[in-house]
């Protein structure tokens, strides 16, 4: 299997991942692959990090702070978080090819636009060649890629976006980029040495939830 970008719309890390991915993957040939962000939540039953107060304000910060510091053009979209489902399925009636996927993420995350509805995402009906969005979006096709997309990720262990699939390897997060160079020019690198044993190391405790 090549290797594959899991994103999600309403992430900004995977907007500020982008640049990087799309340089990657004109070596090795990465496959984008929208997915919904809340239903891996809530197969793992978690909470998103815009859910929880205190963190969603670090979160923001942040995700501006990394953009302003890597001269990265960002502008939040009105609201946040927002339901993406209309703009992955637009990603994913397009195509789901790079030229969608940077459009759509420009749109949201450097012009700062809604991404919510067929109405908010009028402007991208040109550049991606769809004639009528709120048609496309309602597509049975459509909605069970993004569904079939989601269930393929939660299958490969993905827990959050971005995420680099590289074989069987998953490499999470903006952060992560450096990683996920390091494993695709040398795959062995983390089944060697200390990264081997940290792997296999046993659970000391376990919290009562």
């Amino acid at each position: 299997m090549p290797p594959i970008w899991y994103f999600d719309f309403i992430s900004p890390f995977a907007f500020l991942q982008l640049p990087r991915v799309r340089a990657l993957a004109e070596r090795w040939a990465i496959q984008p692959r929208p997915i919904l962000f809340a239903a891996v939540l809530a197969h793992h039953r978690q909470l998103g990090p815009a859910e929880i107060e205190g963190k969603r304000e670090f979160t923001y910060r942040m995700v501006q702070w990394t953009a302003d510091a890597s001269g990265v053009e960002l502008k939040f979209p009105p609201a946040h978080p927002f339901n993406p489902i209309a703009a992955l399925r637009l990603c994913i009636a397009a195509g789901s090819g790079w030229q969608a996927v940077d459009a759509t993420f420009a749109h949201i995350w450097k012009h700062g636009l809604a991404g919510d509805s067929a109405e908010s995402l009028a402007a991208l009906s040109a550049p991606l060649g769809i004639a009528d969005i709120e048609h496309a979006i309602a597509s049975a096709s459509v909605k069970e890629e993004l569904r079939a997309n989601t269930e393929e990720a939660i299958a490969s262990g993905v827990f959050g976006v971005p995420t680099l699939k590289l074989g069987d390897e998953l490499f999470w997060g903006n952060d992560a980029t450096p990683m996920a160079e390091c494993f695709l020019e040398n795959p062995a690198v983390f089944s060697q040495g200390e990264y081997a044993r940290i792997c296999a190391l046993p659970v000391g405790v376990k919290r009562k939830i």
